[in-house]
């Protein structure tokens, strides 16, 4: 097992200090830069940058996690409670990527952004509102960003929504 041990910090947002959102900051125990091209083969990072090895990638409901040598930051956490599952499945996440690097490619390179023009072409296009946005274009957005996904689209056919869903969940992790 590589990561065994993290502390964890949280903070409001200093420019908008009645955010309810947190941010979190885990100080990593280990060192974990050599694992991080095997966990990027596995989840696919936004980012990754080969030295210092750091991996950035988007989680549910927009949060953005980055991973670098020695800490695990987290933003838009709902409450320390919420922050300690993801740490706990991103823990299980990197020692299982370490444990079968022996059967992983190492990935050196980013995955490619969602974009809002290919989410655009799966929707409705009929500027409904009923998801709560005004038009299908600022759903096409926010779903890029990983802040709406297939099921917030209360129009969208059956067909339809697992195509993009299926397409989304190239893009975003849930830590299931």
């Amino acid at each position: 097992m590589l990561l065994t041990s993290f502390t964890v910090e949280f903070s409001n947002a200093a420019c908008r200090p009645e955010a309810q959102a947190l941010h979190c900051l885990a100080r990593l125990g280990q060192n974990v830069g050599k694992a991080l091209p095997y966990l990027n083969a596995v989840l696919g990072g936004y980012t990754y940058i080969k030295e210092p090895p750091s991996l950035s990638f988007h989680y549910s409901q927009g949060k953005l996690i980055t991973v670098d040598a020695d800490s695990i930051a987290i933003n838009c956490v709902r409450s320390p409670t919420e922050a300690r599952e993801i740490l706990a499945w991103l823990q299980r996440e990197i020692n299982a990527a370490w444990e079968n690097r022996g059967e992983i490619t190492p990935k050196y390179s980013a995955a490619p952004w969602p974009k809002p023009a290919d989410i655009l072409r799966l929707l409705p296009k009929t500027d409904c509102g009923q998801c709560g946005l005004s038009t299908c274009i600022a759903f096409a957005s926010m779903a890029a960003e990983g802040n709406k996904g297939a099921e917030d689209c209360p129009v969208l056919p059956p067909i339809a929504r697992k195509e993009l869903a299926t397409y989304l969940s190239r893009f975003h992790f849930d830590g299931q």
